[in-house]
């Protein structure tokens, strides 16, 4: 299986660990990330003005060699994946908007036509986790890991439809998959505080303190998550268990991660 893959701008900086183990993960199950060709950041945010696309364009351009190849496009940190979806979802959906776009970006029109993947989707959606459960080799057997969705990850659900936004199993499935025991909490899916860390640390830290803290009293050992500010933000506010990214869990059951 071959899929065109964004990786993103963080991920080739700060979030290394997520990026190399997605893509070892993804050989050892049989698919074959193609990176896109001279990407650009996504834009970073979703802007919801109706007369801004600017900040867009460069998320039509990854969705357009996509279509281009005729493959299906897989993002994995939460910040792009739902810039990109949601700026697929505004090409396919609002004729206004994509109006303006195609005729900016002078080519062929674009309107909506690949397929937007989370890493997550694509585990259980394309390769499925009963084939990942035969394919581990090192199970995480005893590990009490909870998942942090956050913020990006599922919402607006109708847009991203990824999973129940109140109630996701996703990476619950995902860590059952290979092997440890997922901890349902609270505050999975609650905001970090990693956008207001600049305007208001105390904020942020409350937010990430109070995650965290709910994980530990419902017996987590580890912290997961697929979002690069996410994970920064709980470290740096002082979570009291490790926090890593579901790729490099996935590349330890795999037998993939060295060291």
């Amino acid at each position: 299986m071959i899929l065109s893959y964004f990786p993103g701008c963080t991920l080739k900086n700060k979030a290394r660990d997520l990026d190399e183990y997605a893509r070892k993960s993804a050989e050892a199950l049989g698919v074959t990330l193609e990176e896109i060709e001279n990407w650009q950041c996504c834009g970073g945010v979703f802007t919801t003005a109706k007369d801004e696309i600017a900040t867009k364009l460069s998320s039509v351009r990854i969705l357009k060699a996509a279509a281009e190849k005729s493959q299906a496009l897989v993002t994995v940190c939460s910040a792009c994946h739902n810039v990109v979806k949601q700026t697929n979802h505004a090409m396919q959906n609002d004729a206004e908007f994509a109006g303006k776009v195609n005729r900016y970006m002078a080519e062929e029109p674009y309107a909506g036509e690949t397929s937007v993947y989370h890493y997550l989707e694509m585990l259980r959606d394309l390769v499925g986790f009963d084939k990942i459960r035969e394919a581990v080799k090192n199970p995480l057997t005893g590990k009490k890991i909870a998942a942090y969705y956050g913020c990006l990850l599922l919402r607006p659900g109708k847009v991203m439809a990824m999973d129940d936004v109140e109630n996701p199993r996703i990476m619950e499935d995902f860590i059952r998959a290979i092997g440890a025991e997922p901890v349902v909490y609270a505050m999975r899916n609650e905001c970090c505080g990693g956008y207001v860390t600049m305007e208001s640390p105390s904020l942020a830290k409350k937010k990430s303190t109070a995650v965290c803290e709910n994980a530990v009293a419902g017996g987590a050992e580890m912290l997961v998550t697929a979002c690069p500010l996410c994970r920064y933000n709980l470290e740096k506010n002082g979570a009291t268990v490790p926090v890593v990214y579901f790729t490099e869990l996935l590349a330890e059951a795999l037998g993939v991660k060295e060291g």
